[in-house]
């Protein structure tokens, strides 16, 4: 079965939701912000690229761009599409596999990735939650 979000603006609305919702985690936040790894994920499906980097001093644990002009270099560069994103935050898609397979295509520190996935884990059941309420046209 797959979920397919109904427009760009509303995958952005999910994902800007969800990467604020990482960002104000009171664990998951901070974990984030110390593992500074500067990301650029690409989702050709949908002609969308956002950046995502640790929040600096006085800012949120992270900071977001739906550009790739911003002042800072990704480290990790990774391209999927919005379902296969929207697989992952629930939880139903395992990044080291989909990266073995092809399904999300990965470059730069790749390893840097892989650390920093078992910080997001404890969002899923919270996105989980809120494609439940808000977007159930998107739950798998």
């Amino acid at each position: 079965m797959t979920a397919t979000f109904s427009s760009a603006a509303e995958f952005r609305e999910v994902m800007d939701r969800t990467f604020a919702m990482m960002s104000a985690d009171p664990v998951v936040g901070p974990q984030l912000r110390s593992a500074d790894t500067p990301q650029r994920f690409e989702f050709p499906d949908l002609q969308m690229v956002v950046n995502i980097r640790s929040g600096g001093e006085g800012e949120d644990n992270l900071t977001w761009e739906w550009t790739d002009e911003v002042p800072w270099e990704a480290k990790v560069r990774l391209t999927m599409s919005s379902e296969t994103a929207n697989r992952y935050f629930q939880g139903k898609e395992n990044m080291a596999t989909a990266i073995a397979r092809r399904g999300i295509k990965a470059s730069g520190d790749v390893s840097a990735t892989l650390t920093i996935i078992p910080l997001t884990k404890p969002v899923f059941a919270r996105y989980r939650q809120m494609i439940a309420a808000d977007y159930p046209h998107l739950e798998v």
